[in-house]
């Protein structure tokens, strides 16, 4: 089930939620975040460079992003272990959780 959320007034967005959190081997000091919907089929990629220790900012359960900012996930194996853990992160935390 993706969850949609937004009003006719406002532009549709879908609820993701944080499957993954890496660090960059590429470029130091860089945070990737994905975040998947709960049926594993698509996702969003988040890019966050942290430039000092005082530039602190929460990473949250969940956001919501527009459609057009979705990847589809092709990998079965991807989607099933996206899907899983959107699916866990849905049943243990609101959306606005500092994870």
């Amino acid at each position: 089930m993706v969850e949609e959320t937004g009003t006719e007034a406002d532009t549709e967005t879908i609820r993701v939620w944080l499957v993954e959190r890496t660090y960059s081997d590429d470029e130091q000091n860089l945070i990737i975040l994905v975040y998947a919907t709960t049926d594993g089929e698509r996702y969003f990629r988040k890019e966050r460079a942290l430039t000092s220790f005082t530039d602190v900012r929460d990473t949250t359960a969940a956001i919501d992003v527009s459609p057009d900012n979705l990847g589809s996930v092709d990998d079965a194996e991807t989607r099933e272990q996206y899907a899983t853990e959107a699916a866990r992160m849905a049943d243990e935390h609101d959306p606005e959780d500092a994870i």
